[in-house]
């Protein structure tokens, strides 16, 4: 039987947990292609990316709360087949009323197919490991797809962004269908309270303040991520010289999960959670301010970094504050509600005032962000109860 602790079920989690993070890679070659290729203004591209995020929030938001009552490896399966086809059909139109329609179908297929992954992950021995096992694909990805797809839409056009993200949801999909596992663990259900009469009580107030603050982070990254390559090239960078800005923040990409994985037990959750995110606005502000290439390298590079580490270690305390699965569950509500409206309001600043606005305002984005992380650090390590194996349910 494969399962989440297997090789080949590690591996199935891995290739759906890329796909349906596409965009925490891909967000400044789609927005930048979209702007460049198909003449669209930066509030449109940002608004088309932003229509799939939507979709991929609502899709995990409505699916979530049901984790326990789906059959992961099909909801998996479809959602990712699903969304190969939009992106197949978007690699055929220009036009922009075509392009929103399919992106937010698209969006919600990889929600569905993503909740789905993320709820499994959540049921795993330890979801900490497999959550930066998946992290580590991402990075993987990331060096393939930031070095070949400028260079291959530069010389083939703006359709092969689209072909390019079919490619990985089919694959996403074969894969899927051979090898989607089965949970390791069965944790308590939402189904408890219809089998037994007892009540599972409401995610305590740590969960909801985590939430908060990864949407938040997503928010920030995806917001400056989606205008990375285009104000690289505002500030006069070539495309070789911008090209291997996005290979370097790939290569980077590849290091938070498996460190994180290595601490995992040396560094409090609660701690890395409640200060490394101050970093995020920092890289964030250099990458839309400095005309020093070298910087912006680095910048956009550990801003990468710095949430895939912040996000793994705040994705296995979710698993351990609700072991209902709810929470790690609705994990891509959590990234998309805060990346969807993203790249519109950074195309919406840019249009508007410039690419500086978006290094401001994700210093904003990034204190609140803070509150809410060390409020679920008082609420944790001031023993203030949260769901625990022993109280999950209620008379």
């Amino acid at each position: 039987m494969i399962t989440t602790e297997s090789k080949r079920g590690i591996v199935a989690l891995m290739v759906a947990h890329v796909a349906g993070m596409l965009d925490l890679v891909a967000l400044p070659v789609w927005v930048g292609t979209l702007i460049s290729q198909y003449r669209f203004a930066p509030q449109q591209a940002g608004g088309l990316a932003t229509l799939f995020l939507l979709g991929a929030s609502l899709a995990s938001m409505v699916l979530a709360p049901r984790f326990n009552r789906i059959n992961p490896k099909l909801a998996a399966v479809l959602g990712f087949a699903t969304s190969c086809a939009a992106f197949i059909l978007a690699s055929r139109s220009a036009a922009f009323e075509v392009l929103a329609v399919l992106h937010l179908v698209g969006g919600v297929a990889a929600g569905v197919a993503l909740s789905s992954t993320h709820g499994t992950i959540g049921h795993a021995a330890n979801p900490h490991r497999t959550f930066a096992l998946a992290g580590l694909a991402i990075g993987i990805f990331g060096i393939l797809f930031l070095g070949a797809a400028p260079g291959l839409i530069a010389a083939h056009g703006g359709p092969v962004l689209f072909v390019l993200f079919a490619i990985l949801m089919g694959a996403a999909t074969l894969v899927g269908l051979m090898f989607f596992p089965k949970v390791t663990r069965h944790i308590a259900s939402d189904d408890v309270g219809r089998d037994t009469g007892r009540r599972v009580p409401p995610l305590g107030p740590a969960v909801w303040f985590s939430i908060v603050a990864i949407a938040l982070m997503c928010m920030t990254q995806a917001m400056t991520l989606s205008f990375f390559e285009r104000v690289g090239e505002h500030r006069g960078f070539t495309l070789d010289m911008v090209t291997v800005s996005l290979v370097v923040y790939g290569v980077v990409t590849l290091l938070p999960a498996p460190i994180a994985a290595l601490l995992e037990r040396k560094v409090a959750a609660t701690t890395v959670i409640s200060v490394v995110p101050v970093f995020q606005a920092v890289f964030a502000l250099i990458a839309m301010t400095t005309t020093n290439h070298l910087l912006y390298t680095a910048a956009g590079a550990l801003m990468g970094f710095t949430i895939i580490f912040v996000h793994t270690f705040a994705f296995g305390l979710l698993a351990r504050l609700d072991p209902t699965g709810r929470a790690v569950a609705g994990t891509p509500a959590m990234l998309m509600v805060g990346s969807a409206c993203a790249p519109f309001l950074g195309g919406t600043l840019v249009q508007f005032i410039g690419f500086e606005a978006i290094g401001y305002a994700a210093i904003l984005f990034v204190i609140v962000q803070l509150i809410c992380f060390n409020q679920t650090r008082r609420i944790v390590t001031g023993g203030i109860p949260t769901i625990s194996a022993e109280s999950e349910v209620s008379p």
